[in-house]
């Protein structure tokens, strides 16, 4: 009786070890994809030049609106903050995101700078693109042969903020972005205006435009923060490059194409980072 009893707790038991070991496999699978649900990144120490992960790096991705980092380093090297630029009408033809400038309406190259980085805004970066080079076209010749003088070979834009190109193709790599966002940490500007959560900016009239920042990592409740430039559209899915410290070092991490950027950076700059967060 009691030999029947305990072979009835010992099936018992290996069924519930059978269970809870699948369950965690399981659950541990899922994690695991969720890990890698970008089709490119990668984690660099500018400061060192070293990799320290890297997935599809040199793979084409769409830059999405991570391309404003190209537009911003043009803007600050030929513009001066406190020059007032004109907004042309082609600038309010352009589609969300947007901070709907009027035309004929003039602003500070800084606020639409600001404009640019924290809301994400393409008709901001239409009217810079347009007070550097008189046209957004030549602007995105200017954005090309600067890419190449950065060591970004494979990359090209088609416009001035990441929207989709049906007519004209583009494409960059995780590692190309990482080079551009490099560059643009040289400028203080750039690397202040990342910061904010929130600005406000106003037209020459007084027309006064709350912006908030698209980067949830400014939002968070970690340790520490990444700061950067989001994009995002259907075909390119969310993208993001950016920087965060460790120490004395300038860590920059790059994620295209993901369904959950968020958990992903937090895992890479955590895991090959070595950052607490």
């Amino acid at each position: 009786m009691k030999l029947a009893l305990v072979k009835r707790l010992f099936v018992f038991v290996s069924i519930f070890i059978l269970l809870f070991t699948s369950t965690s496999f399981a659950a541990r699978k899922k994690r695991k994809s969720k890990r890698v649900s970008c089709q490119a990144a990668i984690l660099m120490d500018s400061s060192s030049g070293r990799r320290l992960f890297a997935k599809n790096a040199d793979g084409r991705v769409l830059p999405a609106s991570t391309t404003k980092v190209m537009t911003a380093i043009l803007v600050l090297e030929k513009l001066s903050l406190d020059d007032y630029v004109v907004v042309k009408e082609r600038a309010t033809y352009v589609q969300p995101s947007k901070i709907d400038i009027r035309a004929g309406e003039q602003y500070k190259v800084r606020d639409l700078l600001y404009a640019l980085l924290l809301g994400s805004a393409n008709d901001a970066s239409v009217a810079l693109a347009e007070a550097v080079a008189g046209s957004e076209y030549n602007f995105v010749q200017m954005m090309n042969k600067r890419a190449k003088q950065l060591g970004a070979y494979h990359t090209k834009f088609a416009n001035s903020n990441g929207l989709p190109t049906p007519r004209v193709s583009q494409y960059t790599s995780a590692y190309d972005m990482y080079l551009i966002f490099r560059k643009a940490m040289q400028y203080a500007f750039f690397k202040e205006a990342i910061k904010y959560r929130y600005r406000i900016i106003h037209s020459k009239a007084g027309r006064r435009i709350v912006l908030k920042s698209h980067n949830r990592l400014l939002f968070n409740d970690w340790k520490r923060m990444v700061y950067g430039k989001t994009g995002y559209t259907r075909t390119a899915g969310a993208c993001f490059v950016g920087t965060i410290q460790k120490g004395n070092n300038t860590l920059i991490v790059g994620v295209f194409n993901c369904t959950n950027r968020w958990d992903y950076i937090k895992y890479i700059v955590t895991k090959f980072g070595g950052v607490a967060l």
